[in-house]
C-alpha cells in the first residue's frame, strides 16, 4: 500500500500518530523534545523564540519540527499540558486513602513543590507564558487548571468544615499559589532545604495563618 507523503498528511492526523500513548520510544522522543523546548523559552521567552531555535536545540531538522508540531504555540501547549496533567495525576493518586484534611493540604503543598522545584525551567515558562495560548489551546489548558484550582477548593473547604473555621477558601487557595508559585526566583537549596524541609515549613506557615485567621472571624 502506498503512504503519504508528509507534505499530504493532514496536521490532525500527525499530530494523532505522534502522542500514542503505547508507543513508549515516541513517547520518549516527545518528553526530549519537550525538554529542550521548555530550555528555549525558558532562556529566550516565547516571543524571542523562533522554530528554527527549537530545532537545533532539540537536534530535530527543521523540517522535521514543522511537520509534528506545525508551530511553536503546540508546543508550548503540549508542555503545558504535560505539565498540569502530571501534576494533577500524582496529586490524586497520593491523595487517595488520606482522609485528614490538614494531611491532605500538605500532600497538595508537597506535590506542587517537589514537581516544580525539578522543574524549575518548566515553572518558569509557565508562570511567564500564562496567557499566550489562544483559542481551542487555550480552552483545554485552562480546563486542567480550573480542576486543579477547585481540587484544592475543595481541600480547603473540607478542613473549614471540620474545624468550623470561617475563612474565605478563595482567597486562601490564590494565597498559596501565589507562595508556591514563584520560588524558582529565589529557591536556594543549601538555604531553603529540600522540597520536603520546604513543603513542611510553607505547610505549617500557611496552615497556621488560615486556621488563626478563621478563628478570629469566628471570635467576634
Amino acid at each position: 500500500m502506498a503512504t503519504a507523503s508528509p507534505a499530504k498528511v493532514p496536521h490532525s492526523r500527525r499530530r494523532a500518530n505522534f502522542e500514542r500513548p503505547s508507543d513508549s520510544r515516541f513517547d520518549r522522543r516527545l518528553a526530549n523534545i519537550l525538554e529542550h523546548a521548555t530550555e528555549v523559552f525558558c532562556e529566550k521567552g516565547y516571543e524571542g523564540a523562533s522554530m528554527r531555535d527549537l530545532s537545533r536545540h532539540s537536534g530535530m531538522s527543521l523540517a522535521g519540527m514543522y511537520y509534528y508540531f506545525e508551530s511553536k504555540e503546540r508546543l508550548l501547549y503540549l508542555i503545558q499540558k504535560h505539565t498540569f496533567s502530571t501534576i494533577v495525576e500524582r496529586l490524586r493518586g497520593r491523595l487517595e486513602g488520606v482522609s485528614d484534611p490538614e494531611q491532605r493540604i500538605r500532600i497538595f503543598i508537597h506535590n506542587h513543590l517537589e514537581y516544580f522545584l525539578a522543574n524549575q525551567k518548566a515553572m518558569k515558562v509557565l508562570s511567564h507564558e500564562d496567557e499566550v495560548l489562544k483559542n481551542g489551546y487555550g480552552a483545554e489548558i485552562a480546563a486542567i487548571k480550573r480542576e486543579y484550582y477547585r481540587i484544592c477548593i475543595d481541600l480547603l473547604d473540607a478542613l473549614k468544615r471540620e474545624r468550623e473555621l470561617d475563612y474565605s477558601s478563595r482567597i486562601a487557595v490564590l494565597s498559596l499559589f501565589g507562595m508556591m508559585n514563584w520560588i524558582y526566583t529565589w529557591y536556594n537549596q543549601r538555604a531553603d532545604g529540600n522540597s520536603d524541609a520546604l513543603a513542611q515549613q510553607m505547610g505549617d506557615i500557611f496552615l497556621k495563618g488560615v486556621c488563626s485567621s478563621g478563628e478570629r472571624k469566628k471570635k467576634y
